[in-house]
């Protein structure tokens, strides 16, 4: 129905007429006027102050880029010199070690030999008592024996040490 009322009057109905156009473009001129005067500051304002925040933005992110980078390096080479001094710290303690080793063993050897020595000058001291307990204890014996034999008495002490004495040297002699 409408295309029949179209083409009765012969106009085309996409296309505006002209009184229709020209009140258009002129209210189209008064709106873009107003909004170029009046939005188009506010618009330019806030995108420049975005822009500004933006860039302001990337600055700072670049300065804290930056500034990890440089606490990075920072911690790897504290962590470099920490991990060197525990090596330091860790071979001192070595060298420690070894060196109480050394010097517990020495003083071990020096204990050992020093109760060696003691057990060695206490069995000497046992063994000239054990001698001299014997020769007393041979002695006698000998004496008496001798004075059965004899059939005297031979109780003269100095006369029984004598003959003690030179009775043992003869066996020192011969056991050699």
């Amino acid at each position: 129905m409408l295309n029949l009322a179209a083409s009765s009057t012969g106009e085309n109905p996409l296309f505006p007429t002209w009184p229709e156009f020209i009140i258009g473009t002129v209210v189209f001129l008064i709106v873009f006027g107003l909004l170029a005067r009046m939005l188009l500051p506010r618009i330019q304002q806030t995108l420049a102050e975005r822009t500004e925040l933006i860039e302001g933005g990337l600055a700072r992110s670049e300065e804290a880029q930056a500034e990890a980078k440089e606490m990075l390096d920072r911690y790897r080479e504290q962590l470099a010199e920490a991990r060197h001094e525990a090596a330091r710290l860790r071979e001192e303690a070595r060298e420690q070690g070894a060196q109480i080793i050394a010097e517990m063993r020495e003083q071990a050897q020096a204990e050992a030999r020093r109760v060696t020595e003691a057990a060695q000058a206490q069995i000497e001291a046992e063994r000239q008592q054990a001698l001299t307990a014997l020769r007393a204890e041979v002695g006698t014996l000998s004496v008496e024996l001798a004075s059965r034999i004899v059939g005297e008495s031979l109780t003269e002490e100095a006369r029984q040490r004598r003959l003690v004495d030179r009775f043992l040297g003869e066996l020192e002699v011969s056991s050699q």
